[in-house]
């Protein structure tokens, strides 16, 4: 008798435990609460913290990473494609895993926003992660948080940073094609256009800098950069920014007519390494995108300063792009009993 009573102390205790900690989880992690862009103060008491799975579903990042690990291996170039998908799911409504939702009677997918048709993929990876996670621990990992872990763990595994991943977004019950038409930067953005639509994320000049280097693993369509090669300031010619062996190369891949699904890597010197080439291909007139030369040429601000420290200092920019990475996975989160965990990342419960 005396046994069941400590027994029941015990289990009474971890439930006010457990409800403490789901009030106030971001208390003692030194993270902001979620709920706004940046991870603001004065958003509702739910926040992200790294061990949000660690009683209920501890083994989650180890699944993550094997599923990863195969993946990557078959295909070094989806590292990249998952490190976006992620992006381009908290540029639009929030990180909630709304970019994974399919087209149905209600819901008009992002995939079909232009940012995203005929570019964005991995979404095989995460089906398959997302199974064995609920074979794991039923209902439990959210699809947003997914797409936080298979970032980190993309990068990790291209030679990149890791860093300490606040956890517990939940899953939207929404998608906005419009969102995402209006909210991704475009490849061909000038460098005052980048800086608009990173700030209207909570994002700033070094956020902005440090997240392009992103861009030092993956390919871009040639659709995306043609308008450089041709036709950059609609006078029919390229953009005298280009390095000229470069862009002769670049012709050879990308024609003025035809062609825009041929792929160029967007780090030709380490295409599936993380490292800091990219800042200094910039800086040698051999960035692939507008939107990457941009950061040097585009006299607004401090990002040639950044794009060179970066250049010079790849700890320097690994150690950044882990923070930014954590602010930008901070967009807008569903917490506590907003959103919901899909069973099935392509459609709603």
């Amino acid at each position: 008798m005396a046994f069941l009573k400590v027994a029941l102390r015990i289990l009474i205790t971890a439930f006010l435990s457990a409800t403490v900690s789901l009030a106030h989880p971001g208390l003692g992690f030194g993270w902001g609460i979620g709920g706004s862009p940046g991870g603001q103060f004065g958003a509702p008491p739910f926040g992200l913290f790294p061990q949000f799975y660690q009683f209920s579903c501890p083994q989650a990042d180890d699944i993550v990473m094997s599923i990863l690990k195969k993946a990557i291996a078959k295909e070094p170039r989806m590292a990249a494609s998952l490190l976006r998908l992620h992006f381009h799911d908290c540029f639009s409504q929030g990180c909630d895993a709304s970019i994974l939702l399919d087209d149905s009677a209600t819901i008009a997918s992002e995939k079909n926003a232009l940012p995203n048709r005929n570019s964005i993929r991995g979404f095989q990876v995460i089906d398959e992660i997302k199974a064995k996670l609920e074979e794991a621990c039923p209902q439990t990992v959210s699809c947003a948080d997914i797409l936080a872990m298979a970032a980190r763990g993309s990068t990790v595994l291209s030679g990149g940073p890791s860093w300490e991943l606040p956890l517990g977004r939940r899953d939207s019950k929404t998608a906005s094609l419009s969102s995402s038409n209006k909210n991704i930067p475009p490849p061909n953005s000038t460098l005052q256009n980048l800086i608009t639509l990173f700030q209207r994320q909570g994002l700033d000049e070094v956020d902005l800098v440090a997240l392009s280097g992103g861009h030092t693993i993956g390919v871009a369509r040639c659709a995306t950069f043609k308008q450089r090669l041709y036709n950059q300031n609609g006078n029919n010619l390229p953009d005298l920014t280009l390095e000229n062996s470069y862009y002769n190369g670049l012709k050879s891949v990308c024609p003025k007519s035809g062609g825009d699904n041929n792929i160029s890597p967007l780090d030709f010197g380490s295409p599936v390494k993380f490292d800091n080439l990219y800042f200094k291909l910039i800086l040698w007139g051999k960035g692939l995108l507008n939107s990457d030369q941009v950061l040097l040429t585009g006299n607004v601000g401090n990002t040639m300063k950044l794009v060179k420290a970066y250049a010079e200092d790849e700890n320097l920019f690994f150690k950044q792009f882990a923070k930014s990475m954590i602010k930008m996975g901070n967009i807008s989160p569903l917490t506590g009993f907003k959103g919901e965990v899909r069973k099935n990342c392509r459609v709603v419960n």
